[in-house]
């Protein structure tokens, strides 16, 4: 009930009751130690919302709420003043000193330990120079424990680029009384981090919170996905790796610390994850001849079935792999190759670099992913320009994912056009040779514009607009989600028609290939909207070592159900196993 744009450590002041309440709530579920909530109370986020001059009270407050909610509950509970990244950039990176890093630092860690904390917690850090700096203060102030934990990228690096060997080497330098991992994805990023930590300073005691799952951001809040049964499993792998606190941080409810609490008790003893309106303009005669349609345009247009496989660019220079993989996927029979502009906003080797050397090197056709989130009007048509003169025409047209998730998260999302917007704008504007502003671009383009579906939706009727929608701006097809039930993916398209007629455009339908239980499980707890119906599940569990091969007669099968309904297969490769996307290309086309 609490406006997610308020500041949340105020309500230690404003509204102490809630906060109790959800200290309780924990402290009922098993926890061991509460962290107050004092997060952002420090100088530069405090100072965002006007409360610069209630530091103090409120650090102080969030330590009174949670010890009242501690004694309340006459269980042995340890309060943790909880100290967040000061949310500014430390020089090199930044304009920040570590003078003045030291003293907002000083400023909240003192007024936690005033308040009678059991410990410090200094948690969520992309800067390892920040986390010494945060370390000292605490140490100085205080002979409580001190937890330091950082966080990661979904790469597996810190935002600066550190390894977890090395961030555990230094963490380890800090003195701190434990050293860990925080945030980032979910339970299985973080049982592979932790890992290395361990390997790289085994004497140390270590802490580990994983979020519950990748987030998914649904009507303005973020909603984890991993359920609480899958998330308390993990706490035996944690323990058997050898973390000493076990935890959750971003979407862990009640009931999954319960889950945890209870996986531990029942363990075994052990040694040791704007919508701008387009104004159609009618076509313009130019003296320029028409270029022919794409070779996915063509195929799609004689009915016949289409096979797309993904690849994601480089995050360096070297395109060794990429290419090499590309070529498996050609010689298997895949249509277009689908090229990522930064995948869960990573930062990567630009798209249209790695369209452009498959087409000149390969010889392949490529598919653009071309998302609209970070670009505004002006660059949205240079770019589109640019693409056009590589002589890139398939242009999947995207919102992108949002920064916040990615190597990035203080890079802006700001954007000029949704992505029913841009595709009007290239059919009805591009197309015709005329840009936004109605100024001629001397030559139309000949872009074929895809846009996304999603055939498993949470909101079936929001999903049945959107596709309306991005019909009338003049979609020429659509790509897919990753399903594993067709028969519910059947259903939505069925309803839009029984609603409003024929789709009329053709429908490449993702495919992911599994590889094992584990990896089943992962993509059904912590991936937004992926559900794997139990059968699927309980198949990957029986495969056992012959996992990758029980994948990929399940894309198979799939395959065969998605023919009845849809145009073409959209293969997404997990783990860069173009061999596996290979082999399912050549069942395909073995059926055609």
């Amino acid at each position: 009930g609490i406006h997610p744009e308020i500041c949340l450590d105020e309500l230690n002041i404003i509204n102490p009751a809630i906060i109790k309440e959800i200290h309780s709530e924990y402290i009922e579920a098993g926890a061991n130690i509460i962290l107050a909530n004092t997060f952002s109370s420090n100088r530069f986020k405090l100072e965002k919302y006007g409360l610069l001059s209630k530091i103090q009270e409120i650090n102080k407050a969030g330590v009174i709420n949670a010890r009242a909610a501690a004694y309340a509950s006459g269980k042995d509970v340890l309060v943790a003043g909880d100290v967040g990244p000061l949310g500014v950039r430390l020089a090199p990176f930044g304009r920040i000193q570590p003078e003045e890093a030291t003293e907002a630092f000083t400023e909240q860690i003192q007024a936690l330990v005033d308040a009678g904390v059991d410990l410090i917690v200094i948690e969520t850090i992309t800067d390892l120079q920040e986390a010494k700096i945060a370390v000292k203060v605490a140490k100085e102030l205080t002979k409580k424990p001190v937890v330091i934990s950082a966080t990661f990228t979904r790469d597996g690096r810190t935002l600066l680029g550190d390894t977890p060997t090395q961030a555990a080497n230094i963490l380890a330098e800090t003195d701190a009384d434990v050293i860990g991992v925080n945030c980032s994805g979910g339970p299985t990023q973080l049982l592979r981090i932790l890992t290395q930590m361990i390997q790289a300073q085994p004497s140390k005691k270590f802490w580990v919170k994983p979020n519950a799952g990748w987030p998914e951001i649904v009507s303005g809040r973020m909603v984890y996905p991993a359920e609480p049964e899958y998330f308390g499993n993990y706490a035996i792998s944690f323990k058997n790796a050898g973390a000493s606190i076990i935890g959750g941080c971003c979407g862990t409810t009640p009931k999954h610390i319960a889950a945890i609490y209870k996986t531990l008790q029942q363990a075994p003893a052990v040694s040791s994850s704007k919508n701008i309106r387009f104004s159609p303009i009618e076509q313009t005669v130019t003296e320029f001849e028409e270029e022919p349609p794409t070779q996915l345009s063509q195929k799609l247009s004689t009915g016949r079935f289409a096979i797309a496989a993904e690849m994601s660019p480089p995050r360096g220079l070297s395109v060794h792999k990429l290419l090499a993989g590309a070529k498996i996927l050609i010689e298997a029979g895949v249509d277009v190759i689908d090229v990522n502009d930064s995948p869960m906003a990573r930062m990567r080797m630009s798209a249209w670099a790695v369209c452009d050397l498959l087409q000149q090197k390969l010889g392949v056709e490529t598919t653009i992913h071309f998302p609209t989130r970070g670009r505004n009007l002006i660059r949205i048509q240079g770019d589109l320009l640019a693409v056009h003169a590589l002589g890139i025409r398939n242009i999947f047209v995207v919102m992108g994912d949002p920064a916040s998730i990615g190597d990035y998260p203080d890079a802006t999302d700001n954007y000029d056009i949704v992505p029913s917007g841009l595709i009007q704008l290239i059919k009805h504007g591009f197309n015709t040779g005329r840009d936004h502003a109605g100024a001629n671009i001397d030559q139309p383009t000949n872009f074929f514009a895809g846009a996304a579906l999603n055939l498993n939706p949470k909101d079936p009727q929001t999903e049945i607009k959107n596709l309306k929608r991005k019909l009338a701006a003049g979609a020429d097809f659509f790509l897919t989600q990753p399903i594993f039930d067709p028969a519910q993916a059947r259903q939505l398209i069925e309803r839009y028609e029984v609603e409003n007629g024929p789709v009329g455009k053709p429908i490449l339908v993702g495919i992911m290939p599994l590889f094992s239980e584990r990896h089943v499980n992962f993509l059904h707890n912590e991936v937004p909207g992926i559900t794997i119906p139990q059968p699927i599940r309980d198949r990957m569990s029986q495969a056992g070592e012959n996992g990758v091969k029980t994948g990929i007669q399940v894309a198979k099968q799939l395959t065969d159900e998605i023919r009845t309904f849809a145009q073409g297969v959209y293969i997404m490769p997990q783990f860069d196993r173009y061999d596996v996307a290979a082999e399912i290309v050549e069942n395909i086309r073995s059926a055609d």
